[in-house]
């Protein structure tokens, strides 16, 4: 797990870019998808994985971040059981039930409106999110309940995406 990517703002600014912008910008939803695959012990080359996202959308992909569907579609081509869930009732069995999951949400901050991506597990301290905050320099605890941290970190328009490892 040395390969996971705890702070997408550490990415020099140059290096991976994301369509026009700086994978340090805008890279959030390729990144999630990496570190999920690098939690559950898959490999895959970053340069490929960020052209899978650009030409999914074209247009929209690296100039305004990855839509909220963009990983489901990538892990069910790729051959893994998804589930996506908008109903934070339904997060905390989402993420029991999963090897690991993709969280998509929006937070405001004054008048600035935002959307983010993480990668989180489920484990026996509580749920793991990385890739969370601007501060982030490891794995973070998020705690026992996403439902709560969501509704404590007041962050809205949630969507779970729930990923098993490949059947054999």
């Amino acid at each position: 797990m040395d390969d996971l990517i705890y702070n997408q703002r550490s990415i020099p600014k140059d290096q991976w870019r994301y369509g026009f912008r700086s994978s340090a910008a805008t890279g959030c939803g390729w990144i999630a998808t990496w570190n999920a695959l690098q939690l559950m012990g898959y490999k895959t080359d970053i340069p490929e994985l960020i052209r899978y996202y650009e030409w999914q959308l074209p247009l929209i992909h690296g100039n305004a971040g990855t839509s909220f569907w963009g990983p489901a579609v990538c892990f069910r081509k790729w051959g893994f059981p998804v589930e996506m869930s908008f109903r934070q009732d339904e997060f905390d069995a989402l993420v029991e039930g999963s090897d690991v999951c993709i969280l998509f949400y929006y937070w405001r901050r004054g008048a600035k409106l935002g959307a983010h991506f993480i990668a989180l597990q489920k484990t026996e301290t509580g749920i793991i999110g990385y890739n969370t905050y601007r501060s982030s320099s490891g794995p973070n605890l998020l705690g026992p309940s996403l439902k709560d941290f969501l509704k404590k970190q007041k962050y809205f328009g949630a969507v779970l995406i729930g990923i098993r490892k490949k059947p054999d």
